[in-house]
């Protein structure tokens, strides 16, 4: 998720604000029900102990306009690793009607941002799951969370990073646990619904059409996209007759062509780099509204449109954000953080492969951007933490994570990385990391492993330097490089 710099002068806030308790219209839970978590540094209550989601069920139910609650049911396979008295999923904004545990009514009550629920019986170790939940999905938010549904100019879509998948569906809202999803989405005559993976159904009904699509490999929760509004989805092929389809508004179809057919040569262009494309479809979602950001969303990449109509954004700088995105396909989706203190795995090397890109296509050399990175690198240390240490967000700001530490200081570190094992094992490591680790969750010290194995020696030292210390080395091959003196407003 680059947060590109827009020139306007007023840019709203990168995600939605969100956050109203969870409303109950049912029987509550035995007390005391509390909310818990896996322990995450940076989001400590996100995620939930004792189970592993296999696969979600979504159903929503979209009104007709995008002020008013969707009903929704959400639907989870679960397999349990401890013995559960109660279960908690995530979920903080929306109204629950009921729940139920493997088809039998259970009582619920919320505590802090989770859905506590207490099945008739203890859930036993080892056993699988299905868990229904009733609820409405609310895209009109208050307070200070950020996230969730994102009101576009005839509709909706999605944008759940960091952690506000739950504001939208019940979840296991932490990228260590992904699984794979099937989304049904039912629709007003007029309007389009398109989601992650495939098209696997379109059912019509008197006024009303359903949307039905599914993943063909697993999926983080923060990943999850919903688009609806008067959209065309336009259809071509990719690398290897790769299914790419992007959706658009329909007024703007002819317009945005010219960037949406660049597509299969940046993908293919992706894979002659780290391998083949790793998921069943691709393509760009492009929504009428004003965001400050674009979202990596798995198969479907969220862009706001201004970045494709404003006469003032560079080609080059437009393509090279198209790719940004699209290696994140590999690098945050196929392999995704085990934490979120690993999120530089993901914006690193996304701004690497965008300023690759800008370098063979444009001329806008990677040297050169580096330099300038490394002379801002002890200040983005300084505000935001080191690239694998950031700093918590700040006032419960959840987009704070994404300073320019994880970005172009996260890129720096792969530029001294491939300076000091050179080229041909840095290019090695970027194959086989994607490779070794498709469709999982990996670590940074993951990811120190299979470069020292692939260097020939242990690299834990220069690893803790460059993605742990609060000042940034001397760089391997350039020992006149200088990083700015921090003033001493900027350390506090």
């Amino acid at each position: 998720m680059p947060l590109t710099p827009r020139p306007r002068s007023r840019v709203q806030a990168a995600l939605l604000a969100s956050a109203v308790s969870v409303c109950l219209i049912a029987a509550s839970a035995p007390a005391p029900a509390v909310p818990l978590g896996i322990g995450d540094r940076l989001f400590p209550h996100l995620g939930n102990p004792g189970y592993d989601v296999e696969s979600y069920d979504l159903a929503f139910t979209y009104p007709g306009r995008n002020r008013e609650p969707l009903t929704a049911v959400t639907s989870i396979d679960a397999r349990t690793t401890s013995r559960l008295e109660r279960l908690n999923l995530d979920f903080s904004h929306g109204k629950v009607g009921s729940v139920e545990v493997d088809g039998e009514s259970a009582a619920f009550t919320s505590a802090g941002e989770d859905l506590v629920i207490t099945p008739r019986e203890p859930l036993p170790r080892g056993s699988r799951t299905r868990i229904t939940v009733r609820h409405t999905s609310d895209p009109v938010y208050t307070g200070d969370k950020e996230g969730g549904w994102l009101q576009t100019a005839d509709g909706l879509a999605m944008a759940n990073q960091a952690d506000a998948a739950h504001v939208v569906f019940p979840c296991n809202d932490h990228p260590s646990d992904k699984a794979m999803f099937t989304v049904r989405v039912t629709v007003p005559d007029g309007y389009t619904a398109v989601s992650n993976g495939l098209a696997v159904g379109r059912d019509r009904a008197p006024g009303t059409t359903t949307w039905t699509y599914r993943t063909q490999h697993p999926m983080a929760t923060e990943l999850a996209q919903v688009s609806i509004g008067r959209s065309a989805v336009l259809h071509r092929t990719g690398p290897h007759r790769l299914p790419v389809r992007d959706v658009v508004p329909a007024k703007d179809r002819e317009k945005l062509e010219p960037w949406l057919r660049k597509t299969p040569a940046q993908i293919e262009w992706m894979e002659g780099k780290v391998g083949r494309y790793p998921f069943e479809t691709y393509g760009v979602l492009i929504a009428e509204a004003q965001t400050g950001f674009e979202l990596e969303t798995q198969t479907l990449s969220l862009f706001e449109r201004e970045l494709f109509v404003r006469p003032e954004y560079p080609k080059w700088y437009v393509e090279s954000i198209m790719v940004h995105e699209l290696s994140h396909q590999w690098f945050g989706n196929s392999v995704s953080p085990r934490t979120w203190s690993d999120l530089w795995l993901n914006e690193g090397h996304a701004t690497w492969y965008e300023a690759l890109y800008a370098e063979e296509t444009a001329g806008r050399t990677v040297e050169a951007r580096m330099k300038a990175a490394y002379g801002a690198s002890d200040r983005w240390r300084t505000a935001g933490g080191p690239p694998a240490a950031p700093k918590e967000p700040r006032n419960g700001q959840k987009i704070g994570i994404f300073r320019a530490n994880v970005y172009d200081g996260a890129a720096l570190f792969l530029y001294a990385l491939r300076e000091e094992i050179g080229g041909p094992a840095f290019a090695r490591l970027q194959r086989a990391w994607v490779a070794v680790h498709r469709d999982g969750v990996a670590s940074t010290a993951d990811f120190q492993e299979l470069a020292s194995a692939i260097a020939g020696r242990k690299l834990g030292g220069f690893f803790h330097a460059w993605l742990y210390e609060v000042r940034t080395p001397p760089m391997p091959g350039h020992p006149d490089w200088k990083s700015a003196p921090v003033e001493a407003s900027e350390k506090r």
